[in-house]
């Protein structure tokens, strides 16, 4: 089995195990997230290949981190991840790309991104649940965070932070590749049973 089949499986469990515990319904999932009934039956069935953007609707409409769909069973208390050995989530037309490290455990966790933009690159972001918070960190190069419209010059040695409930975008500009840390905080999830 290729690494992308088993993490086509693992995404596959994972939302049908988070889709099964919210309650939901493949009609209801499809209609929150906005995605078809037959491309979550394939997803379900490890035949899908979701792009990011659906990823993230699927995400925030289950009401669980985007890792959580991702990620396998944890081992020990110390997680260390080595980038290369991550899939990119969102690959750029000029090579740029994210990869989402991992998630915080606890009652409000913290998704952990690295990005790459290449000059003239952008990658939008419909809007995300209200109580999600992002930053961008940018560690070389110089990026537009576009927030509601809004332009804002990021630069090297910069950090932004935004509520993600508005639309937003991320674009490299300038003549080098930007390169970031992005974390995306979620709010806190339903309390757990006494």
């Amino acid at each position: 089995m290729t690494e992308t089949d088993a993490a086509l499986r693992t995404l596959a469990h994972n939302v049908r195990a988070a889709r099964t515990r919210a309650g939901l319904s493949l009609d209801e999932l499809g209609r929150r997230a906005k995605v078809s009934k037959g491309a979550l039956v394939a997803l379900e069935k490890a035949q899908g290949n979701p792009n990011f953007a659906t990823l993230v609707r699927l995400a925030d409409a289950l009401g669980v981190s985007v890792s959580a769909l991702m990620e396998g069973r944890t081992e020990g208390r110390v997680r260390v991840v080595t980038a290369d050995t991550m899939m990119p989530l969102w690959t750029g037309e000029q090579g740029g790309e994210a990869r989402l490290m991992l998630t915080t455990s606890g009652p409000a966790p913290v998704e952990v991104w690295r990005w790459q933009l290449r000059p003239g690159e952008e990658c939008p972001s419909h809007p995300h649940q209200a109580g999600v918070v992002e930053t961008v960190s940018v560690t070389s190069g110089r990026m537009t965070l576009v927030v509601d419209g809004a332009e804002h010059s990021v630069e090297a040695g910069q950090t932004a932070a935004f509520d993600g409930d508005s639309p937003h975008a991320y674009r490299g500009v300038g003549t080098e590749t930007c390169h970031l840390i992005m974390t995306v905080h979620l709010p806190p999830g339903p309390a757990s049973p006494a």
